[in-house]
């Protein structure tokens, strides 16, 4: 019994450190993103991790002109488009260099500098935000902190610069901002206005 048990006692000694070489690496979790459906902007700042590449991980901030260059990848056009699109046209672009198939790609938001709107007006903490996701006129105002005292929602507006010129586009808050007395439950009958960046909230 003495041999016994003196035998258990070598093997359990000697196996905890195999033991704890033997159990697999759990790879690391992919980078967590933003919202999948968010469109990138110039300025905004992406996490590119190529797994089993980890040579190949890079920090990126997309140009001006909406793109960035990625190693073995060469350019790729960014803005507009969500972190699923712009992986995969990672992983198209680089699939020539492997026998195999490109390994699986990682694309996430770092940090949403691009996607900068401002809210501006009666509410109580105005000025310039980012955000990493989409965000509705509901949402922006919550950021800035509601609305101030003598705020008229009847005649909120966004203020939003295209490629032909500035725009103005009316924002009809107040039956929103009335909950279930102001609207009827169900579907909306039109989505919420999202703000791009650059656009300006303003509330009279």
């Amino acid at each position: 019994m003495r041999k016994l048990l003196l035998v258990v006692s070598l093997l359990l000694l000697f196996a905890g450190p195999f033991a704890a070489i033997a159990q697999p690496i759990t790879p690391l979790a992919p980078p967590s993103g933003s919202d999948p459906e968010y469109r990138i902007n110039p300025g905004d700042e992406l996490d590119i991790l190529i797994w089993g590449e980890e040579r190949l991980q890079r920090v990126v901030r997309v140009l001006p002109d909406g793109t960035f260059t990625f190693p073995l990848a060469g350019r790729i056009a960014a803005a507009d488009r969500t972190v699923t699109e712009i992986a995969n046209q990672i992983r198209l672009n680089i699939a020539p260099n492997y026998r195999e198939g490109a390994p699986d790609i990682t694309v996430a938001v770092r940090e949403a500098t691009g996607m900068r709107f401002y809210v501006m007006g009666k509410v109580r903490t105005p000025g310039g935000f980012s955000s990493g996701k989409a965000v509705n006129v509901i949402q922006a105002l919550s950021m800035a902190g509601g609305l101030a005292e003598f705020a008229d929602v009847k005649n909120a507006i966004i203020l939003r610069h295209t490629a032909q010129g500035q725009t103005v586009e009316r924002v009809r808050l107040s039956a929103l901002l009335k909950g279930a007395r102001g609207i009827d439950p169900g579907r909306l009958a039109a989505p919420l206005p999202l703000l791009e960046a650059g656009d300006v909230l303003l509330i009279p």
